[in-house]
């Protein structure tokens, strides 16, 4: 009786976070329309990364301070946390690097439980032991893992509830991106396009882990798409791995997923054709993973420029004629607006100052430049104009922010010697110029009813025979502020509609590949951002103590 009255008190007193009601389909529906929570990587189903929190201001941001810090201490080579968190009834749930995982007190940062998965001795991982986060759905968090399982959790614990298989790691798959919760089923998708791989889109049921669907985006023989592969053995190797969380439109029951390259990266004299789904943007029936449109932006890619970056949804007024629009900025340096009914290109406008193409042609395909690739017209490297970085969207401002990537390279292409499935395949890959012009990367503001680049915000060059690594991506908030980060270290406040630096601190880390989150708690506005292998809270100063 003694320690149920003491539980029942330090509840009360803030001192245990209270485990509330299950995580519903309306509740996931519904977003951020609860600013006390963040409950799927990009905010809500629209992935646009925009919170209605108005705490912090242009005026009031630049008192901004670090409140907690919570230390990993998993390193990964080369790369830091890519999560992003979920945040409901006072908790925090995160994901780590070398399948770790946390659930933390959201006001102090103290570890409420840890799960880590043991790794099998054989894994075929190309880009970093990491993993971007959870989702959730009732009392159970999902995981996608480095051995290529799909794991649920139970919420309170950590503790495995089931563990299914999505396809085995010696076969060169893995699964890094946070999967995406429709209705009951938990969707994902596989890396592992640059190894002999085909790559796939899964769904599971949320209760029981069972496989509920899986559309393959290289199709077999026979299939609709096979024509533009040679034949079903080179696509049965021909990448297209998934590994950028996708979004969700509940009136169309679609889901939309960007697919990475295809295999060989930098080799195609023995893929002819434009090798669909890869570098497409899909968009599948939700219960049953049916293919009803696609978008191929890169035909025939031989400069490894996946199309695994974070489509965006809203309603946009475009020619004065209303749509229903995908947004999404490619890494073949384009930004593209797309109806997301039927996949029509809309707006198809250079975000960078890319050289191999300048224009959309009248077929939706881009129109190639002549003598590309040479020092005079040379071409983004393999991170391309943009990566995995999510981007963000502000409906009232009209606004789309994206971290764009300034490079300069010549390309290698190299037969393999041999490709045998499951295998990484060498093929060539970029050449930096010793001299050529420096590199930089910039959060840029675009308007999406033209394509039109508002202002940029830029980060510190780098010499051009570096390899520029990537940055932070971006989240924005009604009150007209944007936060993004860089690569060395500092999380940045901009103002929305201008680009203007209003606040910036040095968390110690490259902030790599992620976007900060904001949450209500105790009546303060929180703002959380991985660098490195720690994740730092910051709020406005005040006394929160309970």
């Amino acid at each position: 009786m003694y320690h149920a009255f003491r539980l029942m008190l330090m509840v009360v007193l803030g001192c245990l976070p209270v485990i509330a009601q299950p995580v519903t389909s309306q509740m996931l529906l519904e977003g951020l329309k609860d600013p006390t929570k963040w409950l799927m990587f990009g905010g809500d189903y629209t992935s646009q990364r925009h919170s209605p929190l108005t705490q912090l201001t242009p005026q009031n941001v630049g008192r901004l301070t670090p409140q907690w810090l919570f230390q990993t201490q998993t390193p990964a080579p080369g790369r830091g946390l890519e999560t992003t968190p979920i945040v409901l009834d006072g908790v925090m749930y995160i994901t780590g690097n070398n399948n770790h995982a946390w659930a933390l007190d959201a006001r102090t940062g103290r570890q409420i439980w840890h799960y880590q998965r043991v790794l099998p001795e054989v894994l075929r991982v190309c880009c970093g032991m990491v993993n971007r986060g959870f989702a959730i759905l009732g009392q159970r968090l999902f995981m996608g893992t480095l051995d290529a399982h799909l794991v649920a959790l139970d919420r309170n614990t950590g503790k495995v509830l089931w563990d299914s298989t999505v396809e085995e790691p010696k076969n060169g798959y893995s699964v890094t991106l946070a999967p995406l919760v429709v209705k009951n089923k938990v969707i994902v998708g596989v890396a592992g396009g640059d190894f002999a791989s085909r790559g796939f889109i899964d769904a599971y049921d949320a209760e029981t882990g069972t496989r509920a669907w899986r559309f393959y985006t290289v199709p077999g023989a026979g299939e609709k798409g096979s024509e533009t592969w040679p034949n079903a053995e080179v696509s049965k190797r021909g990448g297209g791995a998934v590994w950028a969380t996708g979004a969700y439109d509940p009136a169309l029951n679609l889901v939309y997923y960007g697919t990475g390259n295809p295999n060989p990266d930098y080799w195609g004299d023995d893929r002819a054709g434009d090798n669909l789904y890869t570098c497409s943007l899909l968009a599948l029936d939700a219960d049953t993973g049916t293919l009803k449109w696609y978008y191929q932006f890169t035909p025939h890619d031989i400069h490894d420029w996946d199309s695994t970056q974070v489509p965006v949804l809203s309603d946009l007024a475009i020619a004065g004629q209303a749509h229903k629009v995908v947004m999404f900025a490619n890494r073949n340096g384009f930004f593209y607006v797309l109806d997301r009914e039927n996949g029509k290109l809309l707006v198809g406008k250079p975000f960078t100052g890319t050289k191999w193409a300048r224009e959309i042609g009248p077929d939706g395909r881009p129109v190639v430049l002549d003598n590309v690739g040479t020092r005079e017209n040379c071409l983004p490297d393999q991170r391309g104009g943009t990566n995995f970085m999510p981007p963000s969207f502000d409906p009232a401002r009209r606004l789309f922010f994206v971290t764009a990537r300034e490079t300069c390279v010549t390309w290698v292409s190299t037969k393999p010697t041999a490709i045998t499935l499951g295998d990484r395949v060498p093929s060539g890959g970029p050449k930096h110029f010793d001299d050529g012009p420096q590199q930089y990367s910039a959060l840029r503001a675009i308007d999406p009813t033209n394509g039109t680049v508002r202002w940029e915000h830029r980060f510190r060059g780098y010499p051009s025979e570096m390899v520029l690594d990537l940055s932070g991506g971006a989240m924005t908030t009604v009150s007209g502020l944007v936060f993004t980060g860089d690569n060395d270290g500092y999380l940045y406040a901009l103002d929305s509609a201008t680009g203007n630096q209003l606040w910036r601190f040095q968390t110690g880390a490259p902030i790599w590949g992620v976007a900060p989150i904001t949450y209500m708690l105790d009546g303060a506005q929180w703002v959380v951002v991985p660098s490195g292998v720690t994740l730092t809270a910051f709020a406005l100063p005040g006394d929160r103590s309970r």
